[in-house]
C-alpha cells in the first residue's frame, strides 16, 4: 500500500536564505558561529518572557529577508509556530509583517513541519516567496511545562535543556541552492512514556517511524546521505533511535546520524541529556547544515525535527507523551 504521506515534489523549492538568533548559553555553546544574533539576557529588554521571544522571531524574519535582499512586502506567507500555549509569541512577532499566517504546532518538530507546507504552498504557486521556521525560549517554556526557573527544583541526568532560539528560512523559485525534495509527514507514536523529563526516550520511536518509513517506501541508500539529522532527540535519544533504526534493518553509518540537542551545547555546560525546545532543531538546522548544503560542502541531508506533543494541562494529568517526526530531504542538485 502506498504511503501517501511520504512526498515527493514535483516543483522543488530552494532555501535562499536563514536568519538564526540565541541566547547566551546558545552563544557559549560549539555553534556559537552560526547564529546571526545573540543576546545577553533572556528578557531582551521587554517585560515578558513571552514578549522576549516574539522580539526574537522578528529579528530572525529580518535577517532572513536581509540574507535575501528583500523586505517584507516582497513576501507572500509567513509559515510558523512554537511552544507556548496558543503559539502566542509567534502570533504577536509576524504580526508586525502583515502577511498571510499559518500557524502551526508539533513542538519540537514545528520547524520540519513548516517546511513541508511551505513546500507544498510553492507546489500551488513557483512564484511564491515563503518564509517558515520556529522559535523556543528557555523560561517560556519551563513556566508553561515544568516549574518556573524561580523554584529551583532539581533535573535529572535525563532532562533537556529548552533552547533560546529561532531559526527561519525563505522558500523560493531559485536556480541554485539546496532544494526541498521530498518529505515524510510524521504519525503520532505513543509508547506510553510519562516522564517530562525523559522526552528523548518518548520521541525516539517517532524518529524511527518516520527514518524507516521513508527507506522502506523508496528503497533509497541510508549511506546515499551525508547526514540524518533528528533534532532534538538528545544524547539518550538520539542513542536510543540509532540501535532502533539497525533493529528496523536501516544499516546507518553512526557518523552520519546526528542530533541537533546533542549539537547546541558543550558537554561541560552541564545541560544533562542536551538541548530541546522547537527553536533547537531550528537553529541548527537552518543555521548549520543549511550553510553546508549552500556552500556544496554536503550534497544530501535528511532532517527529521522530533517533538513532543504534550501540554500543560496533558502533564498535571499525568497522561503519557505522545510523539511525532517530520521530515524534509534536502539536495543540491549538479546542475545548481
Amino acid at each position: 500500500m502506498t504511503d501517501h504521506a511520504i512526498i515527493s515534489f514535483q516543483k522543488q523549492p530552494a532555501l535562499t536564505a536563514s536568519g538564526v538568533v540565541g541566547g547566551n548559553d546558545e552563544h557559549e555553546g560549539p555553534l556559537q558561529a552560526i547564529f546571526d544574533h545573540t543576546y545577553d539576557d533572556l528578557w531582551l529588554g521587554k517585560s515578558s518572557f513571552e514578549q522576549a521571544q516574539s522580539q526574537m522571531v522578528i529579528d530572525a524574519i529580518n535577517y532572513t529577508l536581509e540574507k535575501s535582499a528583500l523586505t517584507k512586502t516582497d513576501i507572500d506567507y509567513i509559515v510558523s509556530g512554537d511552544l507556548i500555549n496558543q503559539i502566542t509569541p509567534t502570533t504577536f512577532g509576524v504580526k508586525q509583517f502583515n502577511k498571510a499566517f499559518l500557524g502551526l504546532y508539533s513542538a519540537c518538530a514545528t520547524v520540519t513541519e513548516s517546511l513541508i507546507v511551505g513546500a507544498l504552498l510553492y507546489n500551488m504557486n513557483e512564484q511564491a516567496r515563503i518564509v517558515c521556521g520556529a522559535s523556543s525560549h528557555f523560561a517560556t517554556a519551563e513556566r508553561q511545562f515544568r516549574f518556573p526557573t524561580e523554584y529551583g527544583g532539581q533535573i535529572p541526568p535525563t532532562a533537556q535543556r529548552t533552547v533560546t532560539g529561532a531559526g527561519y528560512a525563505l522558500l523560493k523559485n531559485q536556480a541554485k541552492g539546496p532544494k526541498i525534495t521530498q518529505a515524510v509527514i510524521g504519525r503520532v507514536v505513543d509508547i506510553g512514556e510519562t516522564d517530562p523529563f525523559h522526552m528523548g526516550a518518548a520521541m525516539a520511536p517517532a524518529a524511527v517511524d518516520t527514518i524507516s518509513r521513508y527507506f522502506k517506501a523508496n528503497g533509497d541508500d541510508p549511506n546515499s546521505f551525508d547526514y540524518i539529522v533528528t533534532g532534538d532527540l538528545g544524547r539518550i535519544g538520539s542513542q536510543i533511535a540509532y540501535d532502533d533504526l539497525l533493529q528496523e534493518g536501516v544499516k546507518l553509518d553512526r557518523e552520519k546520524f546526528l542530533d541537533c540537542g546533542k549539537l547546541i551545547f558543550n558537554e561541560s555546560q552541564n545541560f544533562q541529556a542536551g538541548g530541546s525546545g522547537a527553536g533547537c532543531p531550528a537553529v541548527v538546522m537552518l543555521g548549520y547544515f543549511l550553510p553546508l548544503l549552500t556552500q556544496k560542502k554536503v550534497k544530501k541531508v535528511m532532517l527529521v525535527a522530533t517533538g513532543a506533543l504534550q501540554s500543560s494541562l496533558s502533564v498535571q494529568q499525568k497522561l503519557s507523551i505522545p510523539a511525532i517526526a517530520h521530515a524534509i530531504v534536502l539536495e543540491v542538485k549538479e546542475s545548481a
